[in-house]
């Protein structure tokens, strides 16, 4: 009793598993939610700093640019220039064209020029300025260092001309190729060209980084919160559970003593009902006793002995409302239902000679029927009232009973018919309750008017049939008239 409270404690009590499974589940979505978020934040830092990365490289080659317009413009409005003019403008030339490479995202910085169809490239200020003074001067520098930028000069020449805007091509999401029309004095000299590859990857990762902090925190802040509803669920359901073992045993206290009257009611009334019968068959000894006489005298001794062993078992019957299984089932009992039937129906019902005019017997046996290791006088009470119903409720002046007996050795199974010619059973008698059994073989169930030892026949031969001895009880009515009681009886086919 005691362990079988615990488990159905334990069962709807909130326990550690119940708080990691609820710890799983939260950290599972909690996981889901930061993938998606993460992704979601991650395309738009990826987006932003692709824009971002645009526009920063483009201002710095537009800066860049314009630096040299200045000072180009400068340059070519000077009539004169001393040497030492000159070193200063080629510094300031190199100065504008080398200090972006210092810049660790800054690859490549040159001019590109055309002339008769070719392309040149200025990639220091003594050439710049060389050109700038004398277009005719012959332009040497190292175009493999410049190569990607002369083959996007060359695409794009005609279209930039047009346009004089700023040309960004990405290259692999990273690097950025810029050509800003370089136009001193409003005429195009040629572009400006800019290969960088800024990145601020950082900045993604130090949200991404912080996002990450603080979804930790949020998992643990639950895991907290999961703990503090396990410790008060627990002490909170503590008295509950308590109460809930006090009340299941309560309640089973009162179910086995309301088992126990059950069982004391039963015994009562299938003592009073045997009692009845028993007192029927002792008047059958008396009769017996007074013709004895040398011609009858085993006869009468067969039957007295029947009648005695009859009366021994419903004496035992009143010891014990439980009696042993072993005593109503046994391997030692082995019992001949056709002996049985036929001594129930010659020795009991048709005893007076009364009985003779008011019903008859067809008895149809299988000669071939198994013994069954049942106690012949517990048979006896199962037969005798569905006997005794089919004649007092056949509402005939004859009436006519067949007992039949079969043996299926297939199915392992002996059938016993007991049917009449009479009126047949109520329909509603017929119908069964929720645990499948037919009104007919319920308590205090009769058709009869007087309230005197009715219900008990059928009740009784069925409890014993079914719960004594395991067998199966039905009943029907026939198509034509009557009805037929069918026992079916398990066997192992022992002769």
């Amino acid at each position: 009793m005691n362990d079988n409270t615990t488990k159905q404690e334990k069962r709807y009590h909130f326990q550690l598993q119940h708080l990691f499974v609820l710890l799983a589940i939260v950290v599972f979505f909690q996981i889901l939610v930061s993938f998606v978020h993460k992704l979601s934040l991650k395309n738009l830092t990826v987006k932003t700093q692709s824009w971002y990365q645009k526009d920063f490289a483009e201002r710095l080659a537009n800066l860049t640019t314009t630096s040299l317009e200045m000072l180009m413009e400068t340059t070519l409005q000077s009539q004169s220039l001393s040497h030492a003019d000159t070193s200063k403008i080629v510094r300031a030339f190199n100065i504008i064209l080398t200090q972006q490479l210092l810049q660790h995202h800054v690859e490549d910085v040159c001019i590109l020029i055309s002339r008769k169809e070719n392309t040149y490239v200025i990639d220091n200020g003594q050439l710049l300025f060389s050109y700038i003074m004398d277009h005719d001067q012959p332009i040497h520098t190292d175009y493999k260092n410049h190569y990607k930028a002369m083959q996007l000069y060359r695409e794009n020449r005609e279209q930039i001309m047009k346009s004089e805007q700023i040309l960004s091509i990405v290259e692999d999401d990273q690097i950025f190729h810029v050509l800003v029309p370089l136009v001193p004095k409003g005429e195009f000299f040629g572009v400006v060209y800019v290969k960088s590859r800024p990145d601020f990857r950082f900045i993604t990762k130090g949200i991404i980084s912080s996002y990450d902090e603080s979804s930790l925190i949020f998992t643990a802040l639950i895991l907290f919160g999961l703990l503090a509803m396990f410790y008060i669920s627990t002490y909170t359901v503590k008295e509950r559970n308590e109460a809930q073992r006090l009340l299941f045993e309560e309640k089973t206290k009162k179910l086995k003593e309301h088992l126990h009257l059950q069982k004391e009611a039963l015994f009562t009334k299938r003592i009073y009902h045997t009692h009845h019968k028993a007192e029927k068959v002792m008047g059958f000894i008396k009769e017996d006793l007074q013709e004895l006489n040398n011609d009858n005298i085993e006869r009468i001794k067969y039957r007295v002995t029947k009648y005695a062993n009859f009366i021994s078992r419903v004496i035992y019957d009143m010891k014990l409302y439980d009696p042993p299984l072993q005593t109503i089932r046994n391997p030692i009992f082995n019992t001949n239902l056709n002996e049985l039937i036929r001594f129930i129906v010659e020795n009991i019902f048709l005893r007076l000679s009364a009985s003779r005019d008011i019903f008859k017997f067809d008895l149809d046996f299988d000669d071939d029927l198994p013994c069954v290791h049942v106690n012949e006088f517990v048979v006896w009470e199962i037969i005798e009232p569905l006997i005794q119903n089919s004649i007092e409720h056949a509402g005939r002046e004859r009436i006519a009973v067949r007992i039949i007996t079969e043996y299926d050795p297939e199915a392992g199974e002996i059938h016993v018919i007991i049917a009449d010619n009479g009126v047949g059973i109520q329909e509603s008698l017929l119908v069964k309750n929720e645990m499948g059994i037919k009104k007919i073989f319920l308590e205090n169930i009769s058709t009869k008017t007087d309230s005197h030892r009715k219900g008990y026949g059928c009740y009784i031969a069925y409890e014993i049939a079914t719960q004594r001895c395991g067998w199966y009880l039905d009943v029907e009515n026939m198509p034509d008239s009557g009805c037929r009681f069918i026992i079916t009886i398990p066997c192992n086919g022992k002769k």
